[in-house]
């Protein structure tokens, strides 16, 4: 059954979103391995699962058919720059494999090759889907949710050169977005979560809901900061 957006912002609201994406030469670099991590983070009570990245469409479809939460799928086509589900194809390509949500940058970068953010918009929305515009400023969260989007996520956030440089989380943008975009709208907090605390400063700062996606996901980097912090003592 397709999500009305409506329904998608009820089914998240307080919640936390759990990204379950490996990058290319990863130990967790396979959709099998990606799926069980869904299925676990949704007993652990995730509102929704965020997934696909380099996996693309392989790993959407996977976790699609093992979770009965949400599903928000994305591809990552490239390294640098405009690359997250940059076109027309890439996103039918992501609803098609079962995301009822499609993540697509929603920057004002340039695109080079890729499709404008408004055409994805509404290629999506001619689907039955929803689109989540992943952006990195103020400004950027308005013309994406002009364009139509139905969910804003801060995701970009010191990322692209604008804004504050990649350390925490940015809280500021969260509740910039919301004062900007009013009550009713669904915006999620994402980037650099690492603690529950985090996470809760995001909800009380105006976000709808908050990924988080290394602190749960990322093995490598949760044992890294243990003995980081141990070798410190």
């Amino acid at each position: 059954m397709t999500l009305t957006a409506a329904q998608f912002h009820q089914a998240v609201e307080g919640g936390i979103v759990v990204s379950c994406q490996a990058g290319l030469g990863s130990p967790l670099r396979d959709s099998a391995t990606l799926t069980r991590m869904a299925e676990a983070a949704v007993v652990g009570g995730a509102a929704a699962i965020r997934c696909g990245g380099v996996g693309g469409v392989e790993d959407v479809a996977a976790i699609r058919a093992a979770v009965h939460a949400p599903v928000v799928g994305l591809t990552k086509e490239g390294t640098s720059g405009v690359y997250i589900t940059p076109s027309v194809r890439s996103a039918l390509a992501v609803g098609s494999a079962g995301a009822d949500v499609v993540a697509a940058d929603a920057t004002a970068r340039e695109r080079g090759a890729g499709d404008a953010f408004a055409d994805i918009v509404r290629a999506v929305h001619d689907a039955g889907l929803l689109v989540m515009a992943d952006v990195a400023t103020r400004a950027e969260g308005i013309a994406a949710f002009e364009c139509g989007a139905d969910v804003v996520a801060t995701t970009l956030s010191g990322y692209t050169g604008d804004g504050p440089p990649a350390g925490g989380p940015d809280l500021l943008l969260v509740a910039q977005l919301r004062a900007a975009l009013g009550p009713g709208a669904a915006i999620l907090a994402e980037g650099r979560y690492h603690r529950p605390e985090q996470a809760r400063l995001a909800i009380e700062a105006g976000a709808s809901a908050v990924v988080v996606g290394t602190a749960i996901t990322d093995p490598v980097w949760i044992t890294t900061s243990f003995v980081r912090t141990v070798h410190q003592a």
